[in-house]
């Protein structure tokens, strides 16, 4: 039978901070992929931290679920890598291909690649020849389909210097943040960097249209949560949970918005669904099929969101409705660790504001509807109790259907890990003496 190729086009720490989501970005290959494919608007990742987010995505379970709990850099890795996408895809008759960024284990050669090509970076950017190496794959006889991984360093921090377009323009700053010549600058050099990520994509996407791929090919286009600025990754607010998600690919009706809720656990049973392959029976995701073809409007009516170590230990877990997101902490410091928010001008910004100093509470719920930024924590207000207790039913049930081990008190990191204690102000920040 006939099954479509497929790409899985990723990038580090974007959000959705690109033109098709409404922001001032000069993204005009994204754009033009938008306007062929299908625009999630309501997606979100299942953690704002990077190799927890991804291999939520690519195992289809939750971080706790396939043990992902902090970064692969700093220790952690996914407790079993046959769960990996890669693995199903193979026993489907798939070639698997990685270009780039994995970042879900330390052992590339478990996840079940065919090939591996790592991208060589400058300065952290992405360079012409790493793309090359896809263009060049993209350009051979596929006589079987294939699975192609091409993960970008874009845009993760280092940023570039601003383009002097950009810094001259005044890009406004994230929407946590205040409008000050820091921030500007800052997000200015966020816009460098994807407008070169975009650059990037437009070659590949173009060399699957020269290589007549173009139809018979399912792009999945996304990133693992948002912007590494305050306030936004490592955070479970929207701001960290919110992604861009968009599909093109043979079937689908493309040109179209789709504003249900969505996980990014639901991409695996999703491609499952499409290919028509077996589901393994680990998922914990909903097939996106009917939103897709329109038959349901929604498919979830929550999803779940959750940070165990990044930098640092932050323990904490959310879940999302259309209406409501309840947050709930476990540290037991009443401000969160500096060292996981990356060093930025924006960040020097908010420390001269007392950063350190603000408060986290523990339990918070926002409505999202008057409040999308949620800013104004109403868990002690009297008129909505009712809504935190169903909340928080929702999130207890969950974290016990998923043996969650937060249930069971602090969750230890395995040996050898290198995490930053709560002092350090910044992620790379050196141990003391």
């Amino acid at each position: 039978m006939f099954r479509p190729n497929v790409i899985y086009l990723h990038s580090h720490d974007t959000g959705r901070y690109i033109s098709p989501y409404g922001f001032k970005m000069s993204t005009p290959h994204m754009q033009r992929f938008a306007e062929m494919g299908i625009v999630f608007r309501q997606a979100y990742n299942a953690a704002p931290t990077c190799s927890p987010s991804r291999a939520a995505l690519l195992t289809g379970g939750s971080p706790h679920s396939c043990g992902q709990l902090g970064l692969t850099n700093r220790g952690f890795d996914m407790r079993d890598p046959h769960k990996h996408l890669c693995h199903t895809l193979k026993r489907a008759g798939y070639r698997t291909a990685l270009f780039g960024v994995s970042h879900v284990h330390r052992d590339v050669d478990l996840l079940g690649y065919d090939q591996c090509a790592r991208f060589t970076v400058e300065r952290r950017h992405t360079t012409e020849a790493s793309v090359d190496q896809v263009v060049d794959f993209l350009g051979q006889d596929h006589t079987t389909p294939f699975f192609a991984s091409i993960g970008f360093f874009e845009t993760h921090r280092v940023f570039p210097d601003p383009d002097p377009d950009l810094l001259q323009a005044g890009v406004a700053p994230p929407a946590p943040l205040p409008d000050t010549p820091g921030t500007r600058r800052d997000m200015a050099a966020y816009a460098t960097m994807v407008r070169r990520l975009d650059a990037h994509y437009g070659r590949i996407l173009q060399a699957l249209e020269d290589a007549g791929l173009a139809e018979s090919t399912l792009v999945v286009m996304t990133t693992d949560h948002g912007l590494a600025f305050p306030r936004m990754k490592c955070s479970l607010t929207d701001h960290g949970m919110g992604v861009l998600l968009m599909l093109r690919g043979p079937d689908l009706d493309g040109g179209r918005t789709v504003d249900g809720l969505v996980s990014q656990i639901d991409l695996f049973p999703t491609l499952c669904d499409y290919l028509e392959i077996p589901r393994p029976d680990w998922l914990e995701g909903q097939s996106l099929l009917p939103l897709v073809d329109g038959s349901q409007t929604e498919v979830n009516e929550e999803i779940f969101a959750e940070v165990t170590y990044h930098a640092a230990y932050e323990p904490k877990r959310a879940v999302r409705t259309q209406r409501y997101k309840y947050i709930r902490r476990y540290d037991v410091d009443a401000a969160p660790p500096m060292a996981n928010i990356d060093a930025s001008e924006s960040k020097d910004v908010m420390l001269e504001y007392g950063l350190q100093t603000r408060p986290a509470d523990r339990f918070q719920l926002y409505d999202l509807i008057w409040d999308p930024h949620e800013m104004h924590n109403l868990a002690a207000d009297s008129g909505h109790q009712g809504v935190l207790a169903d909340m928080s039913r929702r999130l207890d049930a969950w974290m016990v259907r998923t043996q969650d081990p937060l249930l069971h008190g602090d969750v230890p990191a395995p040996a050898g890990a290198y995490l930053n204690p709560h002092s350090h102000l910044h992620p790379h920040e050196a141990p003391k003496d």
